[in-house]
């Protein structure tokens, strides 16, 4: 006799990171199967001279606090999507993002790809698993999943994914793979999940 519990799904805790301007915000609202909550402002003059708009000049938002989404991938585990702000002034808020995540995934564009080595440090200071997912920009060369990998001089563990962060099943098969590599390596998860 079943006690209800083992029906009721696992709520997991999900950061989507990286550099300014790589499609964090993009692949939170393509994914969510709810409304997402997005705390996006336009850019102003306050932001001249400390955002960095080369290679993105077309952009003129940006994300001042978090995104949120929420993803179903099968009836026992749902996706709690935090997307964080990608400019170094609102880092101070990465700690209490990151607080509980079981993961994160890194956006990487590579028409600017040093601006996700912060992401990538936070995350490996901190132990939490990530996986690199490359946003295959239109107007961006392409780069195989090894070159990406050595350009940003990660691992031979850490998954490399190709994506379109606009196209939901694209941006899901990033976290397929993200959940799959921390129920693979992380025992303790395994058991939960």
């Amino acid at each position: 006799m079943s006690d209800g519990f083992d029906e009721i799904p696992n709520a997991v805790k999900i950061l989507i990171a990286g550099g300014f301007g790589a499609g964090k915000t993009t692949m939170v609202g393509a994914v969510s199967e709810i409304a997402p909550l997005l705390t996006e402002e336009l850019l102003t003059e306050a932001g001249v001279g400390v955002d960095d708009l080369a290679g993105i000049e077309e952009k003129t938002t940006t994300t001042v606090a978090l995104d949120f989404g929420r993803i179903t991938l099968s009836p026992r585990i749902i996706l709690y999507l935090f997307g964080t702000p990608g400019q170094g002034r609102f880092w101070f808020m990465w700690d209490e993002l990151a607080h509980g995540a079981l993961g994160a995934v890194v956006l990487a564009d590579t028409r600017r790809l040093d601006t996700c080595f912060p992401s990538i440090d936070f995350f490996e200071r901190r132990g939490i698993p990530f996986v690199i997912a490359v946003n295959c920009f239109d107007d961006a060369a392409r780069y195989t999943a090894r070159e990406v990998r050595e350009a940003l001089d990660v691992g031979e563990d850490v998954p490399i994914a190709l994506c379109d962060a606009r196209v939901r099943d694209s941006a899901k098969e990033v976290l397929v793979t993200l959940v799959e590599y921390v129920v693979n390596t992380q025992p303790s998860v395994r058991a939960t999940i």
